[in-house]
C-alpha cells in the first residue's frame, strides 16, 4: 500500500504541473502493468487540399508530421482533423505529388494545402565506375597520410551534446604486430583497427562498455604472448583483463575479474626473458608508476616504482599551455606511460603537457633495467610535431612490425567543440648509433611510404607536395556563418572548416590551383556539423565524385565512389597515375548525417619550375632571461609557400621538424635548460624543397 500510495502521490503532483500548462496525465491500470496516457486540450481544423490549378483532391492523407492523427479529403478535397495544441506541422500526402509541408500558428484552424507535381527522380544504385586514376576494385595505395584515415567513433552521449552537433574522438593510441598484422589500440572505439600495410584500416568490434555514457576503453593495454592476446583499459577501481587468441573474432575471456593496482593509462610490457610489468599513471601532481606483475594473476610482485616526473622548469616543452605559455593556470599532466625496449635497452615513453594543446608530444627515460632507475634522454621530446595540419603527438606507443621498421603512434590535438576531440598519426621511429630513440615527425600530415616499401632510415617522404594551399574555392552553398567560409578547406588548418547548407548529393566544391598542376594523391578531411550519432553504428559511411578539368569547363571523372560503404573520415586517395588538372570538383553523394562539411580538401603532387630559393635571414634568438624560450626568423623565400624547420641536440641529429605556412617567424618555447641546440631551416614549395640552410648553434 505504502508503494501504491507513493506512486499516486507521483502521478498526482505529475499531473498538478501538467495541468500548469494545460495538460494532464491519465493513468489506466493494465493486466500487466500501468498505462500513463497524456490528456491535451483537443480541437479541429479543417481545410481544403487542392494541386497548383485549384483542382480538389479526393483522398489525400492528411497528417501531422511524427503523428498517428490522420484523416483523408473528401471528393471536394475537404478534411477535418483532431489536433491539439502541439500539432503545428500539418503534413499531406496525395499519389504523384510531392509532399505538403504547412507549419500552423495554434490560433489558426482553417488549414489550405497547395500540392505539387513530384519531379525527384529514383535513386541510382549503380556500381562505382573505374578511371586511369583511380579502381574501386583494386585502390593499390603504397602510401598513406596523417591524420590516420580510421573509423574514428563518435562520443557516448555525455559527452557528445553539442550545439553543432555529435563529434568523433579518439586518443591515447598504441600499437602491436600479432602474427604480421598491425593492430591499433586507442581509446573509446568499442575495438581496434588493424592492417597489413598501415594505409587501409579494417576495424574489429571488441566492446566492454557496460553504461550507455561510459568510454569503452579508455587508453588501452594490450600484448601479445604467443597466440594469445591479452587486453585492458584504463581505471582507478581495477577492470577485467581479457584474453583471445581469435582477435578478429570479436570473442575474449577473462583471465582476472579485476586488476588490483589503480592503473590509469597502463602499459603492460613482456620482457624476452618472459617477465611482466606494468607502468601507469596521469596527473599533474604524482610521477608514473612500474611494477613487476604476475603472469598469473597480474598482481604486483615487486616494489612500485616512481619512474618518471614532469620538471617544466628545467623542460620547457613540458609546460603548459597552447604553446607552452601557461604556467598559472594547472601543472602540466605527465601521462600515457609507454614501454620500448631496443638493443639491450629500455625506453620508457611518457606524454605532456595536456592532451588539448598542439605541443603535446611524447619524452623518453633510457635505463639499462625495466623497473630503472631512468635518465632524460638528451633529445626531448621524443615525437614532437606542433606545426603543420596536424598538430600533437603525444601519449603514444611505439612497437615494431613484421619487417622490423618502428612506429610511433600518438594523440593529434583538434578540441573545436570539446577539449577531448582528437585525431591519431602515425610516424616512423629510429634508433641512431648513439641509441638515440627519436620519431620522425617531418613531412607526417603529407603522403608517405607505407610498411610495404623497405625505406633506410626513416624517411618516408614521398616528396609529393601540397599544391592546394590558399587556392581560391567555390562551393555549392554555405551555411549563414562567416566562420565556415569555403576558403577555410585550403588554409591547411584543421582547425577550420566550410560546411554546405546541406548534406544532400549535389552539394559540391570546387578548387582552382592556378595552373596545370601534376596531382598525386587528394585528401578529403571531412568534419561533422549538424550531426546526430553517439558511439559506433554500421551505416556511417562517405559517398562522393571527385571531377578534374584543365580549363574549368570539360570535366572528366577521377575518383568515383559512389557506392562506397567504408567510414572514411579522413579519406585519402592516392591516384593510381599521375593526373594532370588546373581544377578539381568534389561532388557530394551521401555523408552519415548533419551538413556536407570539409576542413580541409588538400591536393599532393607537383608543379612545374623551379624550387624553392633557399631561405634568407635565417635567425635563431635564443631568451637570456629564460633559455627555454627562443624565438626564430626568416626571410620569405621566393616560390615558397611554407617552411621546415629543422633542430636537434647536434648537427647531425636535426630529429625535429617544424612546419611553418605563410609565416616567417615561430616562438618556440620547448627547449631544455642546459642543453645547446643546433637549427636549420629549408623552404617548402609546389615544385618541391629548397636545399637546407646552414646549421646555427644556440
Amino acid at each position: 500500500m505504502l508503494k501504491l500510495a507513493a506512486v499516486c502521490s507521483i502521478m498526482a503532483a505529475t499531473s498538478i504541473a501538467a495541468n500548469a500548462q494545460g495538460d494532464s496525465i491519465k493513468v489506466v491500470k493494465g493486466q500487466v502493468s500501468d498505462y500513463y496516457i497524456p490528456v491535451h486540450k483537443e480541437y479541429h481544423i479543417s481545410g481544403t487540399v487542392t494541386d497548383e490549378q485549384g483542382k480538389p483532391l479526393e483522398g489525400a492523407t492528411v497528417m501531422f508530421f511524427s503523428s498517428p492523427v490522420h484523416c483523408n479529403t473528401d471528393a471536394k478535397g475537404r478534411y477535418t482533423l483532431k489536433c491539439t495544441d502541439g500539432d503545428r506541422h500539418v503534413y499531406v500526402y496525395y499519389p504523384g505529388m510531392e509532399f505538403g509541408n504547412v507549419m500552423r500558428e495554434v490560433e489558426q484552424l482553417e488549414v489550405n494545402v497547395t500540392l505539387k507535381p513530384y519531379t525527384g527522380k529514383a535513386v541510382q544504385r549503380t556500381k562505382a565506375v573505374a578511371t586511369r586514376w583511380w579502381d574501386p576494385e583494386d585502390c593499390g595505395t603504397h602510401t598513406y597520410c596523417n591524420p590516420m584515415n580510421i573509423s574514428y567513433n563518435y562520443e557516448p552521449y555525455n559527452n557528445n551534446v553539442r550545439p553543432s552537433g555529435s563529434f568523433r574522438s579518439s586518443a591515447d593510441p598504441m600499437g602491436l604486430d600479432y602474427k604480421g598484422t598491425n593492430m591499433l589500440f586507442s581509446t573509446n572505439q568499442g575495438g581496434f583497427h588493424y592492417s597489413k600495410n598501415m594505409s587501409d584500416w579494417e576495424f574489429a568490434p571488441a566492446s566492454f562498455q557496460r553504461k550507455p555514457t561510459d568510454d569503452d576503453q579508455c587508453a588501452p593495454a594490450a600484448f601479445v604472448c604467443g597466440d594469445t592476446l591479452f587486453y585492458t583499459g584504463s581505471t582507478y577501481e581495477g577492470l577485467p583483463i581479457w584474453y583471445t587468441t581469435e582477435p578478429f573474432s570479436g570473442r575474449f575471456r577473462r583471465v582476472v575479474e579485476r586488476n588490483t593496482l589503480p592503473t590509469w593509462d597502463p602499459c603492460l610490457f613482456l620482457d624476452d626473458d618472459g617477465k611482466l610489468y606494468e607502468y601507469y599513471g596521469s596527473s599533474n601532481e604524482y610521477p608514473l608508476k612500474a611494477v613487476q606483475v604476475s603472469r598469473d594473476d597480474f598482481r604486483p610482485i615487486s616494489k612500485i616504482h616512481d619512474v618518471v616526473a614532469l620538471h617544466p622548469k628545467q623542460h620547457g616543452w613540458e609546460r603548459f599551455g597552447m604553446n607552452n605559455d601557461d604556467e598559472v593556470t594547472l601543472a602540466p599532466f605527465t601521462e600515457g606511460a609507454y614501454m620500448t625496449k631496443h638493443d639491450g635497452k629500455y625506453y620508457l615513453q611518457y606524454g605532456a603537457p595536456g592532451t588539448e594543446f598542439k605541443v603535446y608530444a611524447d619524452g623518453v627515460y633510457v635505463s639499462d633495467n625495466p623497473l630503472g632507475p631512468f635518465t632524460y634522454q638528451k633529445h626531448n621530446p621524443m615525437s614532437y610535431k606542433p606545426g603543420g595540419f596536424v598538430q600533437g603527438v603525444g601519449h603514444g606507443g611505439t612497437w615494431c612490425d613484421a619487417k622490423g621498421n618502428y612506429w610511433h603512434v600518438g594523440t593529434c590535438m583538434l578540441s573545436l567543440k570539446y577539449k577531448f576531440e582528437r585525431r591519431i598519426g602515425l610516424y616512423p621511429v629510429g634508433f641512431d648509433a648513439d641509441g638515440v630513440m627519436y620519431c620522425n615527425t617531418a613531412f607526417g600530415d603529407y603522403p608517405c611510404w607505407n610498411s610495404e616499401r623497405t625505406i633506410a632510415g626513416t624517411d618516408r617522404f614521398t616528396g609529393w607536395m601540397l599544391l592546394s594551399f590558399g587556392k581560391k574555392v567555390e562551393a555549392s552553398s554555405t551555411v549563414d556563418d562567416d566562420s565556415m567560409t569555403p576558403r577555410n578547406i585550403t588554409d591547411d588548418n584543421i582547425r577550420t572548416f566550410w560546411a554546405a547548407k546541406s548534406g544532400n548529393p549535389g552539394e559540391w566544391v570546387k578548387i582552382d590551383l592556378d595552373a596545370v598542376k601534376e596531382i598525386r594523391a587528394i585528401q578529403l578531411n571531412y568534419y561533422d556539423f549538424m550531426t546526430v550519432q553517439h558511439n559506433r553504428a554500421n551505416d556511417i559511411y562517405h559517398q562522393y565524385r571527385i571531377y578534374a578539368s584543365t580549363d574549368g569547363s570539360k570535366w572528366e571523372l577521377v575518383v568515383d565512389k559512389s557506392n562506397n560503404d567504408r567510414d572514411v573520415p579522413h579519406d585519402y586517395v592516392e591516384l593510381r597515375q599521375p593526373l594532370h588538372a588546373r581544377y578539381l570538383k568534389v561532388e557530394n553523394l551521401h555523408v552519415p548525417s548533419g551538413h556536407f562539411c570539409l576542413s580541409d580538401l588538400r591536393v599532393f603532387g607537383h608543379a612545374d619550375g623551379e624550387v624553392p630559393a633557399a631561405v634568407k635571414g635565417f635567425k635563431v634568438v635564443r631568451d637570456k632571461k629564460d633559455p627555454r624560450n627562443c624565438m626564430i626568423t626568416w626571410k620569405p623565400s621566393e616560390r615558397a609557400y611554407g617552411y621546415n624547420i629543422r633542430y636537434g641536440i647536434s648537427p647531425d641529429k636535426l630529429y625535429h621538424c617544424i612546419t611553418v605556412n605563410g609565416e616567417c617567424e615561430y616562438d618556440l618555447r620547448g627547449l631544455d635548460l642546459g642543453t645547446d641546440y643546433f637549427f636549420a631551416i629549408e623552404a617548402l614549395g609546389e615544385t618541391g624543397r629548397s636545399a637546407i640552410s646552414k646549421v646555427i648553434k644556440q
